[in-house]
């Protein structure tokens, strides 16, 4: 299998795919100019892709969070209780505090989004997330020899996921704590894990810990 190179599988800043996203950070940037404002790139570990052993799947990049950033979770709640939980089971390490030039890093991990640019309203539709998929998520995946775990994060991100790795989306249905053998991998799944979920029980920490728990044990197996 010829080698897939972080240069073939990050969007580039300008990324003109898909119209409506690429006026909408257009739109921002005149707004927020000190914001990242583009595409987020994938977050590795220090010792890159060949490192990777476990990979996080989100949804997208918020608006005021990694929009703002210009990394994956951070800046807003989602990034507080992911991050610490990474770290509990000990995929990062280092102090988060919510910017880029903190002090965390991730071990044998990373985290990708499934589409790379901030949707309005944090809903990307189906072609936005269609040819992110074709063009940058599953190229990605192939980055990664060494990847044995994958944790989808809500519906979108698993129904990518599953499509990324050529499965289909009826035999691979998501379910919180869900826990699927697919194209060699083990994909779990957990609903996202954002303060609109936290906030109205739907998710609560101990839940999320419960997901990190198994993909722990798997992998120490």
């Amino acid at each position: 299998m010829t080698p897939v190179s972080a240069r073939e599988t990050e969007p580039p800043r300008d990324c003109p795919l898909c119209p409506r996203l690429h006026q909408f950070i257009a739109d921002w940037r005149a707004r927020e100019p000190e914001w990242h404002n583009a595409p987020v790139p994938t977050f590795l570990p220090e010792a890159g892709d060949d490192a990777v052993a476990f990979l996080i799947v989100g949804l997208a990049p918020g608006l005021r969070g990694a929009n703002k950033t210009g990394r994956p979770f951070t800046g807003d709640y989602a990034g507080d209780l992911l991050y610490s939980t990474l770290k509990t089971f000990g995929f990062a390490r280092g102090s988060y505090e919510a910017r880029p030039d903190d002090s965390l890093t991730l071990v044998d991990a990373a985290i990708i989004n499934a589409v790379r640019c901030v949707p309005p309203e944090n809903k990307p539709v189906g072609s936005e997330i269609n040819t992110c998929r074709q063009h940058f998520f599953a190229p990605t995946l192939k980055r990664f020899k060494n990847l044995r775990a994958v944790l989808t994060l809500g519906v979108i991100a698993h129904q990518s996921t599953v499509r990324a790795l050529g499965g289909r989306v009826a035999a691979h249905p998501f379910t919180h704590g869900g826990h699927q053998e697919l194209a060699g991998l083990s994909i779990f799944s957990s609903y996202h894990c954002s303060r609109y979920n936290t906030n109205t029980g739907r998710l609560t920490e101990e839940m999320f810990v419960s997901v990190f728990r198994d993909i722990r044990a798997f992998l120490d197996k």
